[in-house]
């Protein structure tokens, strides 16, 4: 109703009806006909204008959202009177300049002419109000599932986030170890950490990764490890073609790998074992349990991040299983959609 041509439209139609619902009740049939209906649709546009001024007026004092039940109850009196004053008056000036009212009818005319358009005015703006209502309902839905996205797509950023100065950290370190040992090696390194941090660069804004790209990063980051620990670390991998084109979130198989490297005992004399396959459309990380006497300072974020990350993309879950010689965590591998 806010649009014009639409609202003089409806105005009209509006007028028209109300002329014959008073011609109806109030007063006889017969007189001109045609200055009934004009002077009936130009006293209600200018009532529903009216209204509608009242309206933009109270919405900049009185909004909706802070005190509704006081809003209502001012514009419901505000209506009553502009309606009442207006439609009395208008009646009035009708019938003194455009065409009397007989003198029998006269008061009964202007009387029902008054209830009448009141009771118009209420429902209109009561379908006004009601639209309203719907808008900003429609709107504030809108603004809350863009939140919703915005406040995930944040919240994912922010667990991608977590993984990468932990991961710079732990091999910079490493490196600075070799660099005094071997420098042959420690030049090795920084060939095959540049492959990863391209890798850790280009798959950063991705929500998803295949796991042929997964595992092309994995191999330069366990052959890293490999330099590091030689012979007591031991890499065991069995991928299926078929399985190469599903999807998980990257760099979650590195976080499985840093957590086994990091939790358990890696030596000539312990060595630790590690294995990468496929179940059931699931890459299992498994490694065999020889936890340090001495553990690293951990803040435990690891497992919990790719569970929230799976969380944003499907609903099967991340399984973990620990017995007193294995610990598995299976990830789920998704299909593109």
């Amino acid at each position: 109703m806010r649009r014009k041509a639409s609202r003089f439209i409806y105005m009209i139609v509006v007028g028209i009806a109300i002329s014959f619902l008073l011609e109806a009740v109030a007063v006889e049939k017969g007189g001109n006909r045609f200055f009934g209906f004009l002077t009936s649709i130009i006293i209600t546009i200018f009532v529903w204008e009216g209204n509608l001024t009242i309206d933009d007026w109270l919405n900049k004092k009185f909004p909706w959202q802070n005190m509704p039940g006081r809003r209502i109850l001012i514009q419901l009196l505000l209506c009553l009177i502009f309606s009442s004053v207006t439609i009395y008056f208008s009646m009035l000036l009708f019938n003194k300049y455009v065409c009397e009212f007989p003198v029998e009818a006269k008061d009964k005319f202007v009387i029902v002419a008054v209830i009448i358009g009141i009771l118009v005015s209420i429902i209109l703006l009561s379908i006004e109000i009601g639209s309203q209502f719907f808008r900003n309902w429609k709107r504030s839905l809108v603004e809350v599932e863009k939140y919703k996205t915005e406040s995930l797509q944040a919240q994912l950023q922010n667990l991608k986030d977590q993984i990468n100065p932990h991961f710079m950290f732990n091999n910079l370190s490493v490196l600075s170890s070799l660099v005094y040992k071997d420098q042959d090696k420690a030049v090795d390194f920084i060939n095959q950490l540049s492959k990863v941090y391209r890798y850790v660069l280009d798959s950063r804004n991705n929500e998803l990764v295949s796991l042929k790209e997964e595992l092309v990063f994995i191999e330069s980051y366990l052959y890293l490890l490999k330099i590091r620990f030689h012979n007591s670390l031991i890499i065991q991998m069995n991928i299926q073609e078929e399985f190469k084109n599903l999807v998980l979130p990257p760099m979650a198989l590195q976080t499985l790998v840093e957590n086994a490297i990091k939790h358990n005992e890696v030596s000539e004399e312990f060595p630790l074992t590690l294995s990468i396959e496929i179940e059931r459309n699931k890459i299992v990380v498994r490694n065999n349990l020889q936890l340090r006497t001495s553990p690293e300072a951990s803040c435990k974020t690891g497992l919990k991040n790719i569970k929230e990350r799976y969380n944003y993309f499907t609903k099967e879950q991340v399984e973990i299983e620990e017995t007193k010689s294995v610990f598995l965590v299976r990830l789920p591998l998704l299909e593109i959609r």
